[in-house]
């Protein structure tokens, strides 16, 4: 059986740019569902999986070393 999925290689920021224009995609067709759209839900169905499939895949937030210092406060509070 044949594949058809294909791979395709883009950076960051295009793809980040993707899942904004998917993001207005599926605003836009949400008010044509509402509005009674009739091939609307069917495609937003479809941008929502895309969309759900992307955030899957993106890569987890960095951690913020250090994120939290002890401040000055609960330093003394610990000194006898």
């Amino acid at each position: 059986m044949f594949d058809t999925n294909k791979k395709l290689e883009v950076s960051q920021e295009q793809l980040k740019i993707i899942e904004d224009a998917l993001h207005t995609q599926s605003k836009i067709l949400h008010v044509q569902a509402d509005a009674g759209g009739s091939g609307a839900h069917a495609r937003l169905n479809e941008v929502k999986t895309i969309l759900a499939m992307l955030a899957q895949h993106a890569p987890a937030p960095e951690k913020a070393v250090n994120a939290r210092q002890p401040s000055w406060f609960s330093l003394t509070r610990s000194m006898p």
